[in-house]
């Protein structure tokens, strides 16, 4: 299997071994043609128009510094030793690898926080105690007392929350992840009833998860017991992870947005979008639980992995 190959000073011998291996023309082109394609000594001598005992003793070196690997094989006219690349790329750092401590930052956010709206019927919000305005009118969405919200639920539209990224002063994040419980919004509940949901970061779409139910039957954990059974009660707690390679929900890849895509440094917070595409193939709706309700305690969670701006720019 070609890989790649990642050398520092803490590796002097295998550097060392590298180093000799590179330090000749006509290793160089041995490796040239083994980029083209595995070839025997023999073929290799040809085309070079060099004794095979050279070859031979040149490829060794090659297979020393782990760059060429040598395979016995048996062809019509006896066995012959391929010769193929084991590495394709070669990194040298010119130096110890720094060692970056790694810092977790966590924001909770109420889900009842949110900053930007558009609530369709079937809609509406429920604190610890009941419920905020008139269910299934979008203006409670807009009541002073929203940001109590402990569950919310819309068929169509979207809720907007924003979190301070005053970290970013000093660190450099390295892995942004949101998690919350959610599920999809059917009349009661109901298990076969899918939602697709969208999760958008600074405006960036991050992707979408297909819900496949509106959760009931029992009492959530965290649910009140004036809240009866017939409604909605709990969901699947979902976290979209981003990084450099990529974004992933659950740990599973999802998108190829990266994280240097989402420019966390360009406004004075990071904003985070759930909602139904007008698009959307299944528009089952959602349910945003809080701490108040659900399996699990929390509202919606950031957390970013970050290391020192200053160790960062050490190396620049």
């Amino acid at each position: 299997m070609i890989k790649e190959v990642r050398l520092d000073l803490s590796k002097p011998e295998q550097l060392a071994q590298v180093a000799r291996a590179l330090g000749s023309d006509i290793r160089i082109r041995i490796l040239e043609m083994l980029d083209e394609t595995s070839m025997s000594i023999v073929e290799l001598a040809q085309r070079l128009h060099v004794p095979v005992s050279t070859v031979s003793n040149n490829v060794v070196v090659l297979e020393e510094a782990d760059l060429v690997r040598s395979e016995r094989q048996t062809g019509i006219r006896g066995t012959v030793k391929l010769c193929s690349l084991k590495q394709n790329e070669l990194h040298i750092c010119l130096g110890k690898p720094r060692e970056y401590t790694m810092h977790s930052i966590f924001q909770p956010m109420p889900i009842g926080h949110y900053v930007e709206c558009v609530a369709e019927p079937v809609c509406g919000l429920l604190d610890d105690r009941g419920s905020i305005g008139r269910q299934d009118d979008p203006s409670s969405f807009y009541d002073p007392e929203h940001h109590r919200a402990q569950l919310l639920w819309f068929e169509h539209g979207f809720v907007e929350y924003r979190f301070s990224n005053q970290a970013l002063r000093d660190y450099m994040a390295k892995t942004l992840e949101f998690s919350f419980e959610a599920c999809s919004e059917a009349p009661n509940y109901r298990k076969d009833w899918p939602s697709d949901i969208t999760v958008w970061v600074n405006g960036v779409e991050l992707g979408t998860w297909t819900c496949p139910s509106d959760f009931g039957g029992r009492r959530g954990r965290y649910s009140p017991e004036w809240w009866g059974l017939a409604g909605t009660h709990f969901g699947l707690l979902k976290r979209w992870r981003i990084d450099e390679d990529g974004c992933q929900l659950d740990d599973q890849p999802l998108s190829s947005v990266k994280l240097s895509q989402l420019h966390l440094e360009s406004l004075p917070y990071i904003s985070l979008r759930i909602g139904i595409r007008a698009d959307a193939i299944h528009r089952g709706g959602i349910n945003l639980f809080g701490e108040g309700f659900g399996d699990y305690p929390q509202g919606i969670v950031m957390r970013m992995d970050c290391i020192d701006k200053m160790n960062t720019e050490e190396t620049t």
